[in-house]
């Protein structure tokens, strides 16, 4: 008489282990999507809200004048900060990029007195600056010019705006390659119980007593393939922000939480509608076909 053969407590264990194992690394490469999107946004801000213009003011304005403009450009929505260069600390910062002073080239100071104001991220565009301008005028009559720089700031918008469709593209191919990836891993651990499937239904089961068993299994291995992946993730921060570079600045606290909630969210939602619609396979397959499977 042949030998029955029978799947062993070690097969299956060894085979769930591989399947979360699976899962795992396919929830960390999308969980790098999700965190390079956010870094690429807080970038984008990073970059934008240190696009400064200048304010030049006359040589004639006073302390308290200067001081006012200053208190009138912080209570506007569109001024994230605003620092007071004197004629004294252009002449000290031109001195240190040529190494000679234009006091003793020049026998005077040629440099104006300015504001150096950096806007908050919405509002560093060249359509937003150019109105931003015309308030800024009309603050102050010892204002002499406003100066920035056009084609840098059109030039910053333009590649910000590539990057995040290239990311967002990116994020749309991996998610659904990870559903395929994750829904197959799922479809072959399910696969070996399909004969348990049918003895089952055969038995009088509701389709909703055979289903459920199989989807907390395979969320229980989602959750604890979101974790492996969160750890993997933290690990490579930490092994960054050590060796190759701080970018503590662009990513903070929320960011990382986001990060954690998607991995765990798209863990096991993917299990359970890859669970769900294998299960459901094999529920409406004839027996004969199982065969041929």
């Amino acid at each position: 008489m042949k030998s029955r053969k029978k799947i062993t407590p070690t097969a299956f264990y060894n085979s769930k282990i591989t399947a979360i194992i699976s899962i795992s690394l396919v929830l960390f490469l999308l969980g790098l999507v999700v965190l390079l999107s956010l870094f690429a946004n807080n970038f984008s801000t990073y970059v934008k809200e240190n696009l400064s213009f200048d304010i030049v003011l006359n040589d004639d304005m006073s302390d308290a004048q200067i001081k006012k403009l200053q208190n009138t450009l912080h209570s506007t929505s569109y001024v994230k900060s605003v620092k007071f260069i004197s004629k004294e600390d252009a002449a000290s910062q031109l001195e240190k990029d040529l190494g000679q002073s234009p006091e003793e080239l020049l026998g005077f100071n040629p440099l104006p007195a300015m504001l150096e104001v950096k806007l908050n991220s919405e509002y560093a565009t060249t359509d937003s600056i150019a109105v931003i301008e015309k308030s800024v005028r009309s603050m102050s009559a010892n204002i002499q010019e406003v100066q920035y720089h056009k084609d840098l700031i059109r030039m910053v918008n333009e590649n910000m705006k590539k990057i995040g469709l290239i990311i967002l593209g990116l994020a749309t191919l991996l998610l659904f390659i990870s559903y395929a990836l994750i829904s197959n891993t799922i479809r072959l651990m399910i696969y070996s119980k399909r004969f348990l499937i049918h003895t089952m239904r055969l038995v009088g089961a509701t389709n909703s007593f055979i289903t459920k068993p199989f989807v907390y299994s395979n969320i229980l291995s989602g959750i604890i393939a979101a974790f492996i992946a969160i750890g993997l993730i933290v690990w490579l921060l930490y092994y960054i922000a050590k060796d190759v570079i701080d970018f503590t600045q662009l990513i903070d606290t929320n960011s990382l939480i986001i990060v954690f909630v998607s991995v765990l969210v798209f863990g096991v939602l993917i299990s359970v509608v890859a669970t769900w619609l294998a299960v459901n396979k094999y529920l409406r397959m004839p027996v004969d076909d199982m065969y041929y499977e």
